[in-house]
Order: C-alpha cells, then structure tokens, then sequence
C-alpha cells in the first residue's frame, strides 16, 4: 500500500550557512560599523548580540532573510525573551525540529476529519499517513498544505 512521512526537518548545514552569511552581512552594513554585533550557533540555538535593541530586531530580520535564501522556512524560528548583559543585549533563537506530540494529534484528526480512506500514525515526531491509492494520499498533502500550522512540512519516503 502507498505509504509517506509527514515530517519538520531542517538542513543544520545550510542553517550553520546562513548564519555565516548574517555574520558577514553584518561586517558591510553602515549602521552596524563599530558596533559589537554578532550570530553564534550552538546545536539548535542561533544566539544573536547587539549593543541597542533595534539592532537586534534588524538582526532577526538578517538572519530571516538569510534563510528564506537558503530555502530554510522562517517559520522554525521560536525567538526568546532579551537577556541584558553588561553594556550587551543578547536573545536566543531556537530553531524548531520535529512536530511535537499535541500538533501531531491535530493533524491526525484532520486528517479522519477529511473521511478519506487512509489511516494515519504518529512514529515519533513524525506522522506516517497509508492508503490504497495515490491520487488519496496526495489529496491529503494537499489539505495538509492548505493547512495553516505553526511549523514547516515535508513529505518524504513516498512508497508505492
């Protein structure tokens, strides 16, 4: 039976790439000269310092650009709370991986809700949707789609 993984990955190299492009963007922008800005990357947290408030929010719109050129979602960007350091302003910025248990069960339902026939699986963090025929499953990742959810999707492992 036709079979795929609705899954939220993200690529951490061209995440770690667009961090670096940010990091060099800041270099050549006028109103950054002298300033002490920067991005750091640490495993799933991006990590951005500034001397003034409104250059951090310049920076998440940097960093947000970076990535849509990177064909990374910005929608996986979860933006925390300021911290204020010395004369440095800091804020992290965690980076959303997987579809968490509680968003899992509401595509499941609105997945049965469609009365299609297939059946859908939570497997972790990801969801395995099963039916008899493709024309079936691709119906589904077009509601899926049309969806408005809080977190990127991708569909993979197609079987046939």
């Amino acid at each position: 039976m036709p079979s795929f993984d609705v899954v939220s990955e993200v690529d951490w190299h061209e995440l770690t790439n667009a961090v670096d492009q940010a990091n060099r963007e800041l270099q050549t922008r006028f109103d950054f000269r002298g300033v002490e800005a920067k991005f750091e990357r640490n495993e799933e947290v991006v990590r951005i310092t500034a001397e003034a408030e409104i250059q951090l929010e310049q920076m998440i719109d940097i960093l947000r650009a970076k990535m849509v050129k990177r064909s990374i979602d910005p929608k996986v960007m979860d933006v925390g709370e300021q911290e204020h350091i010395g004369k440095l302003l800091h804020k992290n910025i965690r980076i959303q991986q997987g579809i968490e248990s509680l968003l899992a069960k509401k595509m499941v339902k609105m997945i049965k809700d469609q009365k299609l026939k297939v059946q859908a699986a939570i497997q972790g963090e990801k969801i395995r949707v099963t039916g008899k025929k493709r024309d079936i499953l691709q119906q589904v990742i077009g509601m899926l789609n049309e969806a408005e959810l809080e977190v990127p999707l991708q569909y993979n492992n197609f079987r046939d």
